[in-house]
Parts: structure tokens; sequence; C-alpha cells
């Protein structure tokens, strides 16, 4: 038998593990001190979760658990499992729960698994069970939750278990890359070897690692989640609790700056919801234009987005997980422009930031001539294009609703479909949607028109403006007046 430090650069170093597991070698390393932390749990005080996440499938998420599945303690795959399974086969000596296919348990056509959710959580931490009545007699009982589980899916999983997991970033292989092959008749034998021999070494030490208060380079959650693998570095010595340190801090660095882009991507969702609204409500915009309005936004940070602010490229590579993509459209006088369509927005904004004043009925927009002066207004596509601000670049902006003077024919407009941005949703941007194409029988959009706003309405002869949906006629008397239709018809 190798001697109990060898043990951990055996399985590194172990065909069937190495060549499957991520290539990062942080990753590579913390997913071996996990399978060696899964023998000693009996004796932890937390059970990390092992997020096996990538954008795709064929990233080697299932092969990762097949490797799993062969050297940790006492392994219980499922896929799409109830919570009632679960808690019933977690003991004193639980197993390590392998969990297939998570995104099918918490993704958005799911339905409610709120209580799986809540065990999986409890779980990270001993002494916390639950409670259900059970028996003839219908008495409650109290029911053990703590167990290491390693959960594997398209995309990332609830916060709530991102957050007490060590994340395993998968992705595809580089065209090329050759790796070795997992064969069962040769690889399980070489891995059950493996196990036994971790086994061997670590049961023995579960009851002097209860104990053990390793120093940790993390704080708060962070620490409890990392400190059983720090705990198996420190047992198997050499060069290993340094190497499980360093894979503590650069991965636990690398998750936050992920939860930052995600908390970017929410921010930038409810930016162009704003200017949408802003817009009165037009089926899309051109790239140019968003982004003008976006930038010249002081309170945002997309001025300072990048080294020169935010671009076309970063505007849709933020958008690229929510399964949004610019495609052409035709606009005014033929022209065609990349855009973003509005109902693109839609799910994304009721499922990131939802309103809670979507049901209140949105206030007339004002014009700049009647708006409060003390009041200060954010920038709309219109006062992108005419005002620059900071280093934003003077965009010229073209009106997408039709004015005074416009007459509107509703035509397909052209899109091309972006299913090859899309990431962890399942959507795909509709072939074909229905865009005004706006023709115009007056003056360009710098006539001294423009300089009256369009929400004015003209006066009739008797001083009132003028009804929508009422031919003109001789005005009758003041009492008489009457309006069809409702202000949302202006």
């Amino acid at each position: 038998m190798l001697p109990g430090r060898q043990l951990p650069s055996q399985a590194r170093a172990c065909p069937s593990t190495g060549k499957h597991a991520p290539p990062s070698e942080a990753r590579l390393t913390a997913v071996t001190l996990w399978v060696a932390a899964s023998h000693i749990q009996p004796g932890l005080q937390h059970a990390p979760r092992l997020a096996v996440v990538g954008p795709t499938k064929g990233c080697g998420k299932s092969r990762l658990l097949d490797v799993l599945y062969e050297t940790v303690h006492q392994p219980m795959m499922t896929v799409n499992t109830s919570p009632a399974v679960v808690f019933r086969v977690i003991g004193k000596n639980p197993p390590t729960l392998l969990v297939h296919e998570a995104d099918t348990i918490f993704g958005p056509k799911a339905g409610d698994k709120e209580d799986l959710r809540g065990l999986l959580n409890a779980g990270h931490q001993r002494n916390r069970p639950t409670w259900r009545i059970s028996g003839p007699e219908h008495k409650p009982t109290a029911f053990p939750t703590f167990a290491m589980a390693a959960l594997a899916g398209i995309g990332d999983l609830p916060d709530t278990i991102m957050d007490r997991a060590i994340v395993i970033r998968m992705q595809k292989r580089k065209p090329g890359e050759r790796i070795t092959p997992f064969r069962s008749r040769y690889s399980v034998p070489e891995l059950h070897a493996l196990r036994d021999r971790l086994a061997d070494w670590l049961v023995p030490l579960r009851g002097t690692v209860a104990g053990s208060v390793p120093k940790m380079p993390v704080e708060d959650r962070a620490a409890d989640t990392w400190e059983p693998l720090v705990i198996a570095a420190d047992l198997a010595g050499g060069h290993w609790p340094a190497r499980a340190r360093a894979a503590c801090l650069a991965m636990t660095r690398n998750e936050v700056v992920q939860d930052e882009q995600t908390t970017l991507k929410t921010r930038l969702l409810r930016d162009i919801r704003r200017v949408f609204e802003q817009e009165g409500g037009r089926e899309a915009l051109r790239s140019q234009d968003l982004l003008a309005v976006l930038i010249q936004d002081a309170e945002a940070p997309w001025a300072e987005y990048g080294t020169k602010g935010l671009n076309a490229y970063h505007l849709a590579n933020l958008l690229r997980d929510f399964g949004i993509s610019p495609a052409n459209y035709r606009f005014e006088n033929g022209r065609q422009a990349k855009a973003y369509a509005r109902n693109q927005f839609v799910d994304a904004w009721a499922r990131y930031c939802p309103d809670p004043a979507a049901s209140v009925p949105p206030t007339p927009r004002r014009s700049s001539s009647t708006a409060d002066p003390g009041k200060a207004t954010r920038p709309s596509v219109r006062d992108a294009a005419h005002r620059p601000a900071g280093r934003a670049r003077r965009t010229q902006a073209h009106s997408l609703t039709p004015g005074p003077h416009q007459s509107v024919a509703s035509v397909p407009a052209q899109v091309s479909a972006g299913t090859d941005l899309l990431g962890v949703t399942d959507r795909s941007v509709p072939a074909a949607l229905s865009v005004p194409v706006l023709t115009s029988h007056a003056t360009d959009a710098t006539d001294a028109t423009d300089a009256t706003d369009a929400t004015t309405p003209p006066l009739t002869t008797d001083g009132a403006p003028p009804c929508p949906n009422r031919t003109p006629t001789t005005s009758p008397p003041a009492a008489a007046r009457s309006c069809s239709g409702s202000p949302d018809d202006q």
C-alpha cells in the first residue's frame, strides 16, 4: 500500500482522473481533495458541495461524475430525485450524493423544487435536520441532512447552492486536443483500487479530523466550504497544504468576479428596460443608439466599462447568457442596421429584474419644455444623438416611432437567428418579427419643426387640442365636444 501522503498525488496523476478533470491546475487540485475529503466526512463539520457546471452540453460534466462515482465514499448517483428519498438515505454514515442533470431540477421549467434546495442548503452544515411526520403513530421525526454532494448541470445552479459549493467550470475540448479515453473495463478497476487505498488511509483518521482547525486563507462561508479540503491536504503533507490554499484563493476570487459579472448583467437589463420605456415602447432600437444612451447615463458604469467604454461587442457579450443577440432590422428608407428587439428582453426582464411597478400603467412622458427644471432627467436616444457627454461618441440617432407627418407600414423584418449565442438558456431568437418600417413625407429630423415637441398636438380653430379618431369639422360648443379613444391611442 502507498504511504498516505502519496495517495492524493496518485489520484491526481491517475489517467482516469486527471485526463477527465478540468484543465485548470487549481480545479484539478480541488477535485482530488474533494474526493479525499469524502472519506472523512463523518468527522467533518461541513460538507462542501461540488458544483460541476458548463455553458453547454459536451463539456465533460457527466464524465467527471463517472470518475467521482468510482472514487468517493459510498456514492449515490441520482437524477431528478425527490427530497423524501434523499433525507431517508442520509444517516450517521452518510453517502456522497451525486446529482446528475441538476439543471432539470432547478431550471426554469422544473417547477417547485424549494424543498430539495432547502435540503441541500441545510446539509452543508452538521446538525441541521429536517423534520417530518413519520410512522403509524405520526410522530415528528428528525432526519439528518448532512452529506457531501456533487451536482452537475448546464448553467449555474441556484445562488444559495453555488455559495456553498466549490465550483468546477467545465469547458469543451479544443479541436485536436487529445485525452485518454474513459473505458469501464480498465478504468473502473483502476479507480476502485485507488478508492480502496484512500479509504484504508483516511477512515482511521476520522476521529482526529473532528478537532482539526486548519489555518484558512479565506473567511466566513468560503472558509467553511474549503476547510474539509484543506484538512485532507494537511493530512497528506508535502506540497499539498500550500497547493490546497493556493487553489482555494484562486477559485474563490474567480467566483467573486463571476458574481460581479452577474450583478453587472442584471444592471444592464434594468438600464435597457429604462431606455425602451423612455423611447415610448418602440419595437426595436439600433445597437449604436442604445449604446449612446447607456454611455451617457452618468449614474451607470457603462462609460468606464472596459478601456474605452461599452461597445457593441461588450453589449452582445453581456447579453449572450440571456439568449439575447442583435439582429438585422430594416428601418426607414429600406436601411438595415443591427438592432435589439424589445420582445427579446421580456423573458429576461421577468426572470432577473422584475419590475414591481409593472402592474401600474406608465405615466405619459413629458417634453423637455414642460419638465421640472429642478429634477435631473436621464438621456434618451434623441438626447444621446445631439448632446454627447463624457467619452461617448457623437452618434446620429434615428427615431423609430412615427412623427406627426410619418406613416407606418408593418412588414416582416429580416432577423438572423442567434442560436449560436445561447448560453444556459434553451431559447432561440424568432425567425421573423413584425417591425414597423417608417416612411417620411416630412423634412429631415433637423428641420425646425422638430423644435416643437411631437407630443404637443396642434390647436383647432376654437383653441382646443384635436381629439383622436375624429374628423375635423366645424368646432361645436365646448360642452358638446367629446373624444373616443384612450390616451394611449395618441
